[in-house]
């Protein structure tokens, strides 16, 4: 053997792709012959050329050599499937004109279903605005309870309060007049000072107290006077009138005679007044023993009947 020529041919110098470059008459071909080009194989000469080479899957075998087709020309052989018999006839066609129709139906439904979330998003805003705003309203109109509901005590008064503490005044801090003054020598007087009204045994000295009634009717005016262990007694007037038995300021409590210290004790005279504004005056007037030293007044309600 020479080289380049070792015999009969072997895998290694056959070229394993060959087959697609053989003509139709076979792999050599008969010389100067269509297919190759070339002069026929020789046994034991390796291949060494190939002519007239074709892209991959361009050469179909058994039928005729595909003929060119320019792009943008119809082709003579083709025929589209619906005009062929039995072809598919059901399939539907897009109308002239109309081939952006199925992107702008889909942005139409896309848009449609954003605005329905707005409008429930818009509707589901103002129902809590609604409603907070009617926390803030009363309980009008709300159902009463039921016999099955459990009722809670309110605080709420279910009738008017009752009257408050009736007016109490210091002697001493009154409208005084005739001689009348205040002094602090006889212990026992509870005025907040320790102070009472002295100078009183004198005919014209009075105490004036100004007093608001809560209402009309009949009272009890307290006083809280000192003897010393003496019957005493003075004239006492409301809104101008003198009433007509004197206000009585005996030693109830019998104290020794001239101890003004253990001669504290009370009285009381009824009266009458008006609702709102009234006067009160206690004095020392003629045909009366006013001996004595006031301390307190103050009222109560019930008149004669307590």
């Amino acid at each position: 053997m020479t080289a380049g020529n070792n015999g009969a041919d072997t895998p290694e110098n056959d070229d394993p792709f060959a087959y697609l470059y053989r003509s139709e008459g076979g792999e050599g071909g008969a010389p100067g012959s269509a297919g190759d080009g070339a002069a026929a194989r020789q046994p034991g000469v390796p291949r060494t050329s190939y002519n007239q080479v074709r892209a991959v899957g361009q050469r179909q075998y058994g039928q005729q050599a595909p003929q060119q087709i320019t792009y943008g020309q119809q082709n003579a052989h083709y025929a589209a499937p619906e005009t062929l018999p039995g072809g598919d006839r059901t399939r539907p066609v897009a109308a002239p004109g109309h081939g952006g129709q199925e992107p702008r139906r889909r942005n139409g439904l896309l848009i449609g279903a954003v605005a329905v979330v707005a409008v429930v998003c818009i509707g589901i805003g103002v129902a809590m605005l609604t409603n907070g705003n009617d926390a803030k309203n009363t309980d009008a109109g709300k159902p009463g309870p039921t016999a099955g509901d459990t009722v809670k005590p309110t605080d709420k008064p279910t009738s008017k309060p009752k009257p408050g503490e009736l007016p109490k005044e210091d002697a001493g801090s009154l409208r005084l007049d005739g001689g009348a003054t205040t002094a602090k020598d006889v212990e026992g007087a509870h005025s907040a000072s320790g102070s009472y009204v002295a100078g009183f045994n004198q005919v014209g000295a009075k105490v004036q107290w100004t007093v608001n009634a809560p209402q009309a009717g009949d009272y009890r005016l307290y006083v809280r006077y000192g003897i010393p262990g003496e019957d005493a007694n003075a004239t006492l007037t409301v809104n101008s009138k003198p009433n007509n038995q004197p206000l009585g300021l005996k030693n109830f409590i019998h104290s020794p005679k001239g101890d003004w210290k253990k001669g504290w004790q009370t009285t009381w005279a009824p009266v009458t007044l008006n609702q709102g504004t009234n006067t009160i005056e206690i004095s020392c007037g003629q045909g009366n023993q006013c001996n004595a030293n006031l301390d307190q007044v103050w009222l109560q309600q019930g008149g004669t009947k307590q």
